[in-house]
């Protein structure tokens, strides 16, 4: 929990000097691409967290990796390596995509279904969860068959839980009691 409270602190920093510089999409494009990298290879993550690497060869090893970075990006990797916070740089990358979102007034939304919502089914659904959010709404649908029937849906840290295997849960909960 901690690292994350660190990692959303140098994100806004990097957030606000991307504004200052108007970069924001240019900075945003290399911190997906850093994200997607720290999630897909094993060997960066490895990399990132090895104390026997130093700073200046895991530099080197930035370098040709993210060449084609905009010089801010890549002055902003120098700074957290040097301070040997390199660690951070997958969560880093993450908050600031959450941060930019924030700042753009997008809400991120999942709606896990068992099976693929009908589209006046969805609509009736974000409908509803938009009169509670200022905004705009960014869907991720995801179908997961465990929950029999009925949809989650996961914003922010909230989740609202209409799904069957839930209230089956619920109900066996209450008669075993």
């Amino acid at each position: 929990m901690k690292s994350t409270k660190v990692a959303a602190r140098y994100a806004k920093a990097l957030l606000e000097l991307a504004v200052e510089n108007n970069k924001v999409e240019r900075i945003s494009e290399d911190m997906r691409y850093l994200a997607h990298v720290n999630n897909d290879a094993a060997d960066f993550a490895i990399l990132l967290n090895s104390p026997v690497i130093n700073s200046d060869k895991k530099m080197n090893i930035f370098r040709e990796l993210f060449g084609a970075f905009d010089q801010l990006s890549m002055m902003f990797i120098e700074l957290i390596t040097k301070n040997r916070r390199e660690y951070l740089l997958g969560q880093i990358a993450q908050s600031y995509e959450a941060q930019l979102k924030a700042s753009k007034g997008i809400t991120p939304v999942t709606l896990l279904s068992a099976v693929p919502l009908n589209a006046q089914t969805k609509k009736d659904i974000l409908a509803k969860v938009q009169a509670s959010v200022n905004g705009t709404l960014e869907v991720t649908e995801e179908i997961d068959e465990s929950l029999i029937g009925g949809f989650i849906i996961r914003m922010d840290d909230k989740q609202i839980d209409a799904s069957v295997s839930s209230q089956l849960a619920n109900l066996k909960q209450t008669l075993t009691r």
